[in-house]
């Protein structure tokens, strides 16, 4: 019943991006931008929480930052994040990833 009334997996999908680069502001601004491009064509049921450094900020020199979506995942919620990400500026240093209903939160 926590898990539901908290919209936790299997009653809802979490979705974490995962913002890195060698520059900590430049992570820091690509996730900003993605979460305000997300903002923008956000669904209803989709739960966007804004960006915030990693609990482990930075490994191997690169700063991480993330973005929390709490949904049901489906190819509407997976094409604006695609739309969401593409959209953006960003350096050749710069990584993102998607993790889906992942097992560590780091």
């Amino acid at each position: 019943m926590f898990r539901k009334v908290l919209k936790y997996p299997p009653f809802c999908d979490i979705i974490k991006l995962e913002v890195s680069d060698f520059d900590e502001e430049t992570s820091r601004k690509v996730a900003t931008c993605i979460y305000e491009n997300l903002l923008k064509t956000n669904e209803k049921d989709m739960q966007i929480y804004a960006p915030m450094p990693s609990p482990i900020s930075k490994i191997k020199n690169r700063y991480r930052w993330r973005i929390i979506i709490k949904c049901i995942i489906g190819n509407n919620i997976i094409n604006k994040i695609n739309l969401s990400i593409n959209s953006i500026k960003k350096t050749n240093n710069t990584r993102i990833s998607v993790d889906i209903n992942t097992n560590n939160m780091n």
